[in-house]
């Protein structure tokens, strides 16, 4: 199975970060997610990641460091998650890819089902802030 190159934006309020639930016609519908995509050809992983926000959520960002890199097997698909810092500098979120969105406390993870990729990232989440 060829793996997938995605990228996601940990994007933080203070204490709080923005999560995004799925369409329940997508894989993994209903589920939650970091925003971000699938990385096209010729783009870098930061250019990605700002098209997808722009186009799931209408913000520019600020990409920076990685924070972490996760690979995940899923039935249908391989991906190798690049989870990046973001901040927004343009916009607030807007609902247009997804049916909802939260900022929620790392302690408030366990109150939401992530995608199966996501566990750990959560994980890393609450062990640094």
């Amino acid at each position: 199975m060829k793996t997938v190159e995605v990228v996601a934006a940990l994007i933080r309020d203070g204490e709080r970060f923005l999560i995004c639930r799925r369409p329940a016609s997508k894989a993994r519908g209903l589920l939650w997610e970091f925003v971000g995509g699938k990385v096209e050809d010729g783009e870098t992983k930061k250019e990605a990641l700002a098209r997808e926000c722009r186009e799931e959520l209408d913000i520019d960002i600020s990409v920076f460091d990685e924070f972490c890199a996760v690979t995940h097997e899923y039935p249908d698909i391989t991906v190798h998650l690049t989870v990046f810092l973001a901040s927004i500098t343009r916009g607030a979120p807007r609902l247009i890819e997804h049916v909802d969105m939260k900022w929620i406390t790392p302690c408030e993870a366990d109150s939401y089902d992530f995608c199966p990729a996501d566990t750990e990232i959560i994980k890393k989440i609450k062990e640094t802030f």
